[in-house]
């Protein structure tokens, strides 16, 4: 038997509690960080992918797995894919009347998942969160947080490979005497910012938490606010990407350029 996956595990949690909303997020959440292998009719010219399209009783779907050899064994020959994670697929195919079949018939996670799913799942990935000012008088300690959250941080930051050295989880007090939380990171990569806090926005939205539970900052490595950060936060470690080769980018490794359905 092969090692179970991410989404195997987020869907045996969502099928064992059908009535529990957070589960159900949660397996929403890695299909959105998940790398998928899109079923493709032909090998991809260029940006332009033509992905093989199923029609049953439940309406048209589009084929994925989360690895390659689940792929292979479903399709019983060598076929032409395309590499791209969740949320590039989900809003490929959202407003289109297609639907996701993942893992279909060689994993525990198989399911049919409907086109207006999907479309929810890339409107929910495209909140963004407030940006505010205020000026913070104090870090201290984070207390309060559910467990959930402090999972679901955890994991999230896993997936952000060298987009900053470390982040910190801080309780917070204003120079108006307001209580808060802060997740700051340290050390972000120039650009990366957007991204790290949509991360953190996510974490908080998959968790079933109101979005103003927690803010987001960015300090650089030497100031004295991340001195602080280090001395009552708690740490989150963000992985950092091994030295490779540069290769030619496959179709949908670029969120801001995703390829074309044909």
């Amino acid at each position: 038997m092969t090692e179970a996956t991410a989404l195997d595990t987020a869907h045996t949690a969502m099928e064992a509690a059908p009535q529990d909303d957070a589960a159900r997020l949660r397996f929403f959440e890695r299909l959105a960080d998940s790398e998928l292998f899109l079923m493709l009719t032909e090998e991809a010219q260029g940006e332009n992918i033509s992905p093989e399209l199923f029609d049953v009783a439940d309406g048209r779907f589009v084929l994925a797995f989360d690895r390659e050899d689940r792929l292979a064994q479903f399709a019983g020959r060598p076929v032409p894919y395309a590499a791209l994670s969740g949320r590039i697929l989900s809003s490929m195919l959202a407003g289109q009347g297609i639907g996701l079949g993942l893992n279909l018939e060689v994993a525990p996670s198989s399911m049919l998942i409907p086109s207006e799913a999907l479309g929810w799942l890339a409107t929910t990935l495209e909140h963004a969160p407030d940006e505010v000012e205020e000026k913070l008088a104090e870090f201290l300690p984070p207390t309060g947080l559910p467990e959930t959250l402090l999972r679901a941080l955890d994991t999230k930051l896993s997936t952000a490979i060298g987009l900053a050295q470390a982040a910190y989880l801080v309780g917070t007090k204003s120079e108006t005497g307001a209580s808060g939380h802060l997740l700051g990171f340290v050390g972000a990569v120039d650009g990366a910012q957007s991204a790290l806090a949509k991360a953190a926005s996510e974490a908080l939205t998959f968790s079933g938490i109101e979005a103003g539970a927690m803010d987001v900052g960015f300090f650089a490595p030497e100031s004295p606010a991340a001195a602080s950060l280090a001395k009552v936060g708690l740490r989150f470690d963000l992985p950092q990407p091994e030295a490779r080769d540069l290769t030619r980018p496959v179709p949908g490794s670029d969120p801001e350029n995703p390829p074309i359905l044909k």
